[in-house]
């Protein structure tokens, strides 16, 4: 008998462990964010399902993590065996920061990700559905460096999370990313690297963390189709391959499936599942 049990809890040690070796990398939840209206916590155990370990929340409101108190949302998570990894924080302002940051922490995050130039410098033209910002480089990098210091006090690590248009030349001539890179200081403001947007805009990921090594803690996974709309990760055109291998260069610490929008009929929980297949044949960990 007492055989039989201890080969009983031996086949279920070693099922956790294979079942926690297939488990990895992250999802931002903007992916599902419609799903995670119906029901936080279904869609997160499909999210925990899917293979998935570190989180990105994007759904912060008066207080509140999708409706939860931030220690309530850390207990569902680790109930889960999620992780809180970052969150984007798109309704920060210099006023509201401190509040904001010590909610994040609370929730047990490391990186508060400024998602959007923040305080109404973001710009979207619904006619050309094109991004942009007002205010100038010089604007949203002080702003940055502030709410970066701000974070550091915290006991957090504040990221700027790009689009496209930072990799354009802007009216005055410069290229904000650009600016934003020499102008701040890695101690209290680095970087999250949208891997499509970058791609988008024309410009080459390994190409910024040649020249601005170790600055991109993060990285944004998504694919890009043959119409340049998003895809899941191994659907589309982007070289991973040659991405990922420039991570350590990159000073990538966590990346994050995301996908803003799926096409023709797929669901956002399938494409997280096509895209952590995908992730693995390509060599993420």
């Amino acid at each position: 008998m007492k055989i039989k049990v201890f080969l009983i809890a031996l086949l279920f040690t070693m099922s956790c462990q294979t079942e926690k070796k297939d488990s990895f990398g992250g999802l931002a939840l903007y992916t599902v964010r419609e799903d995670m209206k119906v029901d936080v916590r279904e869609t997160l155990k499909a999210v925990a399902d899917a293979g998935y370990i570190n989180i990105e929340a994007a759904g912060y409101e008066d207080g509140k993590f999708y409706g939860m108190t931030p220690t309530d949302f850390k207990s569902l998570l680790q109930e889960l065996g999620l992780n809180p990894v970052s969150t984007h924080q798109g309704s920060v302002t210099l006023e509201n920061a401190e509040q904001m940051m010590a909610d994040v922490k609370a929730a047990g995050f490391e990186y508060f990700v400024v998602p959007v130039p923040p305080m109404g410098l973001f710009t979207y033209d619904n006619s050309t559905n094109s991004l942009g910002m007002t205010g100038g480089a010089v604007n949203l990098t002080e702003i940055i460096n502030e709410m970066g210091k701000k974070a550091n006090k915290a006991g957090l690590k504040l990221l700027y999370h790009n689009h496209d248009f930072e990799f354009m030349e802007d009216e005055d001539g410069v290229v904000p990313i650009d600016y934003m890179l020499e102008n701040t200081d890695p101690e209290y403001v680095n970087f999250q690297m949208d891997l499509f947007w970058v791609t988008k805009a024309g410009a080459d990921p390994v190409a910024y963390f040649e020249k601005y090594p170790g600055r991109f803690k993060a990285w944004h996974v998504k694919d890009m189709d043959e119409q340049g709309r998003f895809a899941p990760v191994g659907k589309g055109s982007i070289d991973f391959n040659r991405i990922l291998a420039q991570k350590e260069l990159s000073g990538m610490k966590y990346y994050f499936v995301e996908q803003d929008m799926t096409f023709d009929g797929l669901k956002p929980l399938d494409a997280i599942q096509i895209s952590h297949d995908a992730l693995k044949e390509i060599g993420f960990e």
